[in-house]
């Protein structure tokens, strides 16, 4: 089973690469669902990672999104399938893993869920692949830059934006937790993020400039020129020897900073989000049960229009400001 969806997932992770000018291209491409990656396109894009940090052709990566977005977050449909499935082979593909000889822990089990958010901290899982890359990464943000794609942010060497580009993660609004948030608090400031967290609200390209966050921010018809301007300098300057040695000092002095224990941290909180008692507050299993869109409408109908994820909504609510 875990095999079958992979000719899927090379259209939905597109991957080129120009050796002359030595840089590649990763293309999120599942537009019709704002480019949310399945499980197998998850993995298929941590190989890839894999592969162009010791291919000798490639020095940089860039890492773009088809069509309006960056992408607003993993295929969460999917993944509530197959956390609420009693078919073992539904949580085991998550792991690379077919059924057979492997047991998944059982529903009631401590391991059920948090062999997921611990599994997040690993390369292999596709949620943190940038952080091991030896190479030079580059992160193309326009539109939503949200959840999963989110976690790319953070982990990319540069990042470029639209000015229209909208970042977060779901989990602040619906659960609680991300998996990474010990290193979102490294990138964006303690103090930002917490609004973020505490808030559930995403951050326009304007506040996460003005966090550090980002390197450059242009009118979206400028977008893939500045991060062609980047590429090619990044592709131009020292060996790429000398970029795996200064990736090495980077690695250290994120480690140094707790990058990898706070996403084992994080992880684990993550997973006793099963004991949280609800006291009124927006219950995302609640709102499952009538619908993911409609859930997500009700709840971003309670934001002031200006902090809404929808962008007809956000447009709306500056007009009747005016």
């Amino acid at each position: 089973m875990a095999s079958a969806p992979e000719p899927k997932a090379k259209r939905m992770i597109r991957y080129e690469k120009d050796t002359g000018s030595r840089i590649a291209t990763i293309s999120f491409d599942r537009p019709e669902y704002l480019n949310a990656p399945t499980i197998a396109a998850r993995r298929r894009y941590a190989d890839l990672l894999h592969r162009a940090s010791v291919d000798d052709d490639v020095k940089v990566v860039v890492i773009r999104g088809a069509g309006d977005d960056l992408g607003a977050g993993a295929d969460l449909e999917e993944f509530m399938r197959a956390k609420d499935s009693d078919d073992p082979r539904e949580l085991l593909a998550e792991f690379r893993l077919g059924a057979g000889d492997v047991s998944y822990p059982p529903k009631g089990s401590f391991r059920h869920g948090a062999s997921v958010g611990q599994w997040y901290a690993n390369p292999n899982s596709g949620i943190r692949g940038l952080q091991d890359f030896k190479k030079i990464s580059i992160l193309e943000v326009k539109g939503y830059c949200y959840g999963w794609h989110f976690y790319q942010a953070a982990d990319a060497d540069l990042v470029i934006a639209s000015d229209d580009a909208l970042f977060g993660h779901p989990s602040f609004r619906y659960y609680g937790w991300g998996p990474r948030m010990w290193w979102w608090a490294q990138t964006m400031g303690i103090r930002k993020f917490q609004e973020m967290v505490f808030t559930g609200r995403a951050f326009t390209a304007a506040e996460m400039y003005e966090c550090n966050f980002l390197n450059s921010v242009v009118p979206r018809a400028r977008l893939e020129a500045e991060v062609a301007k980047y590429a090619l300098a990044c592709a131009r300057n020292r060996p790429t020897d000398t970029v795996f040695m200064q990736k090495t000092f980077f690695e250290i002095m994120k480690q140094f900073q707790g990058e990898y224990m706070g996403s084992l941290l994080s992880g684990f909180f993550e997973s006793t989000g099963g004991l949280v008692r609800a006291d009124g507050a927006f219950g995302l299993d609640e709102a499952l049960q009538r619908g993911l869109g409609d859930a997500v409408k009700a709840n971003d109908d309670q934001f002031p229009p200006e902090w809404r994820l929808s962008k007809k909504a956000r447009r709306t609510g500056r007009k009747a400001k005016r």
